[in-house]
């Protein structure tokens, strides 16, 4: 099963990546240990390149094609942060490319794209569209379509992130992380079981915005319609046949949704607490934490940061 080969392809991007990627810190947060009465570790990934985790999948994907695929150019589908990424990596490497982001996406992340000198095209109310669109076109134009989160070379240097926890923490009893497509708690996920067996995986969705969560509890996967919500990196649909459905449904062990008003909440506190910004998605695994913070009393628990990158927009309405 993939979530078995996970964790032996999370090691070999970690190898690949590591020349072009951030080892960001692991910082014991005394205001969250205090409010949880836990051992609370952040996994500060909105230090990492382009200001999220992000960029760990698409350079992997990047340096597994040959120079034939990269030189076709890339076409990618984001809400904001995977494209920013992925612009990065692309103009590091000297790979031309393209993205398409939904019409709604935050003006931020779609300047981030830009400043790396990347075409950006909107296409879509819905994320789901987005890849859908994105995916279509590289097939027409025969070029490599890099997803967000439906693809095993990006699910693996999600994972890496994980990589990292387990060298900076030898003892962890819960993770807590944000999932939108769900590349990132898989990848995370399957290595951290790998080295922690009896680690809790705790998967944190916002409600308006519940695809994941519902679609697992269903068994098969729903296409909900979404509300608007501070997370709008973890927002909208899943593409059919994601590989991340069923690797949530095996890695992840409790699923939580938290309000718009909890992640605002979690987002003050970060940002007071710790002095430097925390987008929506961060939020939600942050508030994650609060609402299930009974169950790890004393233990060690660590969260994602996943990203900081937030419109001073959104941040008026937060702050």
């Amino acid at each position: 099963m993939l979530a078995d080969q996970l964790p032996s392809e999370v090691l070999c991007a970690a190898e690949r990546i590591a020349p072009f990627i951030r080892r960001t810190p692991l910082d014991c947060s005394w205001r969250f240990s205090n409010d949880t009465g836990a051992n609370v570790y952040l996994k500060l990934e909105n230090l990492q390149f382009t200001g999220s985790f992000k960029a760990r999948g698409a350079y992997n994907k990047l340096l597994s094609l040959t120079d034939d695929q990269r030189s076709a150019g890339c076409v990618v589908a984001s809400s904001g942060n995977h494209g920013a990424a992925a612009a990065h990596a692309m103009a590091k490497l000297g790979v031309q490319g393209l993205v398409f982001v939904p019409e709604q996406t935050s003006s931020t992340k779609v300047s981030a794209i830009r400043e790396s000198g990347t075409e950006v095209r909107f296409f879509g109310s819905d994320g789901l569209d987005t890849e859908i669109h994105a995916r279509n076109y590289a097939e027409q134009h025969r070029m490599q379509y890099i997803s967000p989160y439906n693809d095993v070379d990006v699910i693996a240097g999600q994972g890496t992130c994980g990589v990292e926890i387990a060298a900076q923490l030898s003892s962890l009893d819960a993770v807590f992380i944000a999932v939108g497509g769900g590349g990132l708690i898989s990848g995370v996920g399957a290595y951290l079981k790998s080295v922690h067996p009896d680690i809790s995986i705790v998967a944190c969705q916002p409600e308006a915005s519940p695809v994941m969560t519902r679609s697992v509890q269903a068994g098969r996967l729903l296409e909900l319609p979404g509300e608007p919500t501070l997370s709008d990196g973890t927002a909208g649909g899943i593409e059919a046949g994601a590989l991340t459905f069923e690797l949530c449904r095996e890695i992840a062990d409790d699923y939580v949704l938290v309000s718009e008003q909890q992640i605002a909440e979690a987002m003050r506190r970060f940002m007071d607490a710790h002095h430097m910004l925390a987008e929506g998605a961060a939020g939600v695994a942050l508030a994650g934490l609060i609402e299930k913070a009974g169950a790890f009393r004393d233990g060690n628990v660590a969260v994602i940061v996943c990203g900081g990158n937030v419109s001073r927009d959104t941040l008026k309405t937060v702050i």
